[in-house]
């Protein structure tokens, strides 16, 4: 679990969290849970890559399936723009093999950027053309076909952070960003300390390797407030917070089935990192990655899906 470095591994814990409890509970949880995850339903227009499937996937099956999961950054400081994902993840879920990869690609890793004519950081996909031209980009560039997407903005975060009653997280560096101070060791957070805390890059010696451990850490406090007692209690708010700030193509129906029928999928969650090498070009950073470093992380998606 070291290596997981993303916000979006609370996607496949919470849906499933949210979606169970409602099995042999009273009618209002289950409709309000119904209509919060409606909410968010959001489809999209994909381009042709070249990897797209020939069937789609077969729930019913137990078809293996991926999910692009991102985070965007938006939302939050009166930003309604758009946004670029700062946090991308992809996962495959395997009923077959019974586990889960999660696959975390740096933001700025340089790559042909489907449907808009150049090569560029896959974060800047999202704000040229929204989840489709992510999931394009991204398929391409992998050589995998992305089934499904879904994304939350830095409110969703902070919403969450705070519908749950604040996170504890173990900070292992001292600093201040945007008038907070967070000292070391074992600390409470609200939803905007948190925005705070995950946002802080520069003055990290790990650059963005540093914010991507605090984001991860600020992910797991969620998750194990959603599980205790007084996370359930407080369901609507975390409802609210989802409903609000959180896009997926995946409908209530369907995450139903995929919490109640691949719970075998999550029962191994592998976390992976791809890694880059930095390089500037007209003045910008970039990451590039090597050809056998692709091979390695498309071999091991194609593996989990069942592709030759």
């Amino acid at each position: 679990m070291s290596r997981f470095q993303k916000f979006f591994i609370w996607l496949l814990s919470i849906l499933l969290i949210l979606v169970l409890a409602v099995t042999g509970v009273v009618a209002k949880v289950y409709l309000d849970v119904k209509g919060s995850m409606n909410d968010t339903f959001e489809t999209v227009e994909r381009q042709e890559t070249g990897v797209q499937r020939k069937e789609e996937v077969d729930l019913n099956k137990k078809d293996s399936f991926s999910i692009l999961l991102m985070g965007v950054d938006t939302g939050d400081l009166g930003r309604t723009d758009t946004g670029r994902s700062d946090a991308i993840m992809v996962a495959t879920v395997s009923p077959e093999d019974k586990k889960t990869q999660i696959v975390s690609i740096p933001r700025d890793t340089y790559m042909e950027i489907v449907g808009y004519g150049t090569s560029d950081k896959i974060n800047h996909a999202y704000a040229f053309g929204g989840p489709a031209m992510s999931m394009d980009s991204l398929e391409k560039y992998l050589d995998i076909p992305i089934d499904h997407y879904a994304s939350i903005n830095m409110q969703g975060i902070k919403d969450l952070v705070d519908a749950v009653g604040g996170v504890t997280v173990n900070n292992d560096l001292e600093f201040t960003n945007e008038g907070h101070t967070f000292g070391m060791g074992q600390i409470t957070i609200t939803g905007e300390e948190a925005l705070a805390f995950v946002r802080m890059r520069y003055d990290d010696p790990r650059g963005d390797y540093g914010r991507q451990e605090r984001q991860r850490l600020v992910v797991e406090g969620i998750a194990k407030k959603l599980i205790s007692l007084s996370g359930v209690t407080q369901y609507q708010s975390v409802l609210d917070a989802i409903s609000t700030n959180m896009r997926t193509d995946m409908d209530f129906t369907m995450m139903q089935k995929i919490a109640l029928e691949y719970r075998s999928a999550f029962s191994t969650i592998k976390m992976d990192q791809m890694q880059g090498d930095g390089f500037m070009q007209d003045g910008v950073s970039y990451q590039r990655v090597t050809d056998e470093e692709k091979q390695r992380v498309q071999t091991e998606l194609k593996d989990q899906l069942n592709i030759d």
